[in-house]
């Protein structure tokens, strides 16, 4: 019964994205804040669909870590489900995605006029200059930056060495990292269909100082407070 639930709400959920990608894509000319406000309009209407037809809600925990201003958030990647939450969660954000993408029909389309960081991986150091420059323009203009630092999703109990770009851009601007841990992935795969009942847990960490500090020492304080979290919530 759970594997057809999952069926109908993947259908749906396609089909979502889908008229949110027209929506938001045909909005392109219109103030920024309006466009993001129509992908908070698919990101809520993602999660209110996993709830009915799956079963699966979610709570957040240390909102009050979240700092005036705009910075950077470090988000655990495990699923799609997250790419949704943090739009809810957190101020308008800029993600730092792969650049192909923005090459899928209508959902990239829309994603374009978000104000994306979109990287050729393949491009290392080139990619990590843009994530500083671009990073840079985003906050100045007031939009956070979101970072999945492994820059890949993982599986449940999988972990990876994170990149620098993050904390690069961090500690040139001056902008906190604020780390993010969540289990999603107990309930929602990278892989497959099946889609779980049950809560997931975001928890917010509290904002970490860059500025003067070492990128390397900044990203290992990052990624032991998520390892740490993760590991506890079971993610």
């Amino acid at each position: 019964m759970q594997s057809l639930r999952s069926f109908f709400y993947t259908t749906f959920f396609f089909a979502a994205s889908l008229l949110f990608g027209l929506v938001i894509f045909c909005a392109g000319l219109l103030p920024y804040r309006t466009r993001y406000s129509l992908a908070r309009g698919w990101a809520h209407t993602g999660l209110w669909g996993v709830r009915v037809f799956c079963g699966l809600d979610y709570i957040v925990e240390g909102t009050e870590h979240i700092p005036p201003g705009s910075h950077i958030s470090y988000w655990r990647h495990s699923s799609a489900w997250e790419t949704m939450a943090q739009a809810l969660i957190f101020p308008p954000q800029a993600w730092v995605l792969k650049r192909e993408i923005l090459w899928i029909p209508l959902v990239g389309w829309a994603t374009m006029v978000l104000k994306p960081i979109a990287i050729n991986r393949k491009a290392q150091s080139a990619a990590v200059n843009q994530v500083v420059t671009q990073g840079a323009a985003r906050i100045a203009e007031g939009i956070w930056v979101l970072i999945f630092p492994e820059g890949t999703r993982m599986g449940v109990g999988e972990r990876r060495r994170y990149g620098l770009s993050g904390a690069l851009l961090a500690t040139q601007t001056g902008a906190k990292i604020i780390p993010v841990a969540h289990n999603a992935g107990r309930y929602w795969g990278r892989r497959g269909l099946l889609k779980k009942p049950g809560t997931v847990r975001v928890v917010i960490g509290p904002a970490i100082d860059t500025l003067g500090r070492d990128p390397r020492e900044v990203s290992d304080e990052a990624r032991a407070w998520i390892d740490a979290k993760v590991a506890e919530l079971g993610g």
